[in-house]
């Protein structure tokens, strides 16, 4: 009985491992792990069950990211059936990327959330509250994204409507760079 526990321990050591080879397809340098998106990880005697949070419901790249990690937990579950499924509860948010995650994606050009200083909120209105810019990052009051080349919150925001829905885009006037940022999630 010990052995077999030992045995399982190991098969989930390694399919955590795969997982973390396992790469989002939009942002190639940030893996699932990273991204947080692993809620559970089940190695029994014949199968494995691994359970996704899609950062969002329409996130178009759900069919890849389960293929990938289909393929990657197979090459080390040994014989057992393996199952991937998106799972909608808990709901995934932005606190649970992981500070190499946040790396991965500055690195990448985008914000990472909670890198904004102040209150947490997400502005979907347009730009308004006077010229363009005013209130910095779109509107009275917002909160401007920090620049992921060269730090500087010295930015605007272009649209609060980014290549997905998590995503911002802005310009940072101190390089001249655009840029995207993770939404963070709503306060309370």
């Amino acid at each position: 009985m010990v052995k077999q526990a030992d045995e399982l321990r190991d098969v989930e050591d390694a399919i955590r491992g795969a997982l973390a080879s396992v790469h989002d397809p939009e942002i190639p340098p940030l893996s699932i792990v990273d991204l947080g998106i692993v809620e559970r990880v089940d190695v029994m005697a014949a199968t494995v069950e691994v359970d996704l949070l899609p950062t969002f419901a329409g996130c178009p790249a759900l069919d890849v990211i389960r293929a990938d990690t289909t393929r990657a937990v197979g090459d080390v579950a040994g014989d057992r059936e393996v199952t991937v499924r998106f799972v909608y509860d808990p709901p995934w948010t932005s606190d649970r990327i992981s500070p190499e995650g946040r790396l991965a994606l500055r690195t990448y050009g985008l914000t990472p959330p909670g890198d904004r200083p102040g209150p947490v909120f997400v502005p979907l209105a347009t730009l308004g509250g006077g010229p363009r810019g005013a209130g910095g990052a779109g509107g009275a009051g917002a909160t401007p994204a920090t620049c992921p080349f060269c730090g500087s919150a010295d930015t605007e925001l272009e649209s609060a409507f980014g290549p997905t829905l998590c995503r911002s885009t802005h310009l940072c006037r101190a390089c001249r760079n655009p840029f995207e940022a993770f939404k963070p999630k709503l306060a309370g």
